[in-house]
Formats: C-alpha cells, sequence, structure tokens
C-alpha cells in the first residue's frame, strides 16, 4: 500500500530546503522558518503541541515555536524530515491517518505562496486517500452551517453537511476540496454554486484548525 504522508514529508522538506527559510507562506506571519518549526513541534514536542488546538496552551506552543524557528533552519527542517523513531504518529496505520492531509495542506501553504503556483496532478490513488477524509473533516467543520451543503469531487463521489436548509454546492478536486475545508478557502480552486449569500458566508467562515 502506498505511504503517502511519508512521500508528501519528503517532498515537503525538500521544498523548505529549496526554497530556504525567508519564503513566504499563505499563513499570515508565518515563513518557511515558522512553517517547519511548526511541523517539528507537532511531532517532538507533545506538551507544546496542545496548544494547536487548546486556546488556553497557546502561549506556551508560541514560545517553543519561536525557540524552534530560532535554531539554524537546516537542523530544522532535517528534523522534520527524520520523523522521531519511537513517536506514536510515526507508525504506519497512524501515520497516514494523523499526517496525510496535515503534511498535504502545510506542502500547499507553502508551494500556494510562491508566484506563478498552479494545482499538483496528484495520482488516482492519493487523491482517493484525500477524499476519503473530507467527509468527516466537512461534517466537523460544517455542521452548523446554515444550509445543506452537498460536496462533489468528480469520479470520487459526494457527501453532504451542514444543518439543513437552502443548498449549496461545493464542487472540486479532492486536494482543492481539502484546502477548502482546511480554511485555505482564498487559495482554493473549487466551485460554489448556491445563493450569494450563503456561498460568500462559505468563502469567508473560519474553517479547519
Amino acid at each position: 500500500m502506498p505511504r503517502y504522508a511519508d512521500s508528501e514529508r519528503r517532498s515537503l522538506a525538500d521544498l523548505l530546503s529549496t526554497l530556504g527559510p525567508d519564503a513566504p507562506t499563505i499563513i499570515p506571519d508565518w515563513t518557511a522558518r515558522e512553517l517547519a518549526a511548526h511541523l517539528v513541534i507537532r511531532e517532538r514536542r507533545p506538551d507544546a503541541a496542545a496548544g494547536i488546538v487548546l486556546r488556553p496552551l497557546r502561549t506556551h506552543t508560541e514560545r517553543v515555536l519561536g525557540a524552534m524557528a530560532a535554531k539554524p533552519y537546516p537542523e530544522v527542517v532535517d528534523l522534520f524530515r527524520r520523523p522521531p523513531r519511537w513517536s506514536p504518529m510515526t507508525l504506519r496505520p497512524v501515520d497516514e491517518l494523523a499526517n496525510l492531509t496535515e503534511f498535504f495542506v502545510h506542502h500547499e501553504d507553502l508551494r500556494r505562496a510562491q508566484p506563478g503556483w498552479q494545482p499538483r496532478e496528484l495520482a488516482g490513488g492519493y487523491r482517493g486517500a484525500l477524499w476519503k477524509r473530507i467527509p468527516t473533516m466537512a461534517r466537523m467543520s460544517l455542521r452548523r452551517f446554515p444550509a445543506a451543503l452537498l460536496i462533489q469531487a468528480p469520479d470520487h463521489g459526494e457527501t453532504s453537511a451542514g444543518a439543513g436548509g437552502e443548498q449549496v454546492r461545493l464542487v472540486g478536486a479532492p486536494g482543492e476540496l481539502t484546502m477548502f475545508l482546511f480554511g485555505r478557502q482564498r487559495v482554493a480552486r473549487v466551485q460554489l454554486v448556491g445563493p450569494p449569500a450563503l456561498t460568500d458566508r462559505l468563502r469567508n467562515a473560519n474553517l479547519g484548525v
């Protein structure tokens, strides 16, 4: 079985090295340096990683992130490229479940901040692996969205989310839907069909982590 998370890790590490620490990302106030530091503490500093999603711990997370980002950049990238041997997140089933979407999105955070970027041509199996995660992601992010949201990926299927009411269709390739649902609506190449007030609200909603 292909290990898409592992290949995405290598590709992202290569791009971080190629572009250098000052390359922009689409994340406000983050360059490649902060992105690389985030990826490392997520795997190697569980005490700090908790603050990524738990607001009361965010000050500690930001302090650890700053310290990691201050290390020599090649060292930080190398720490990401070679994950900790005994981390639960590196076990094969957990790796794919926990890391595939994370690495794909952050790879695109870096790619899509560069001039002339274009969506990648992903292998069919990779597109399918991303699509499998979209129903759960959509239900978590959009369970209270005031519409019946129909999410469609041509050649992969469709799923639904939202609280019901008027219908909005969100159509795109699995990678683009992943970016959209992870809060990267601004750079996701998708089609939104529905009442303008609802489509505008969805484009500006605070989605993802």
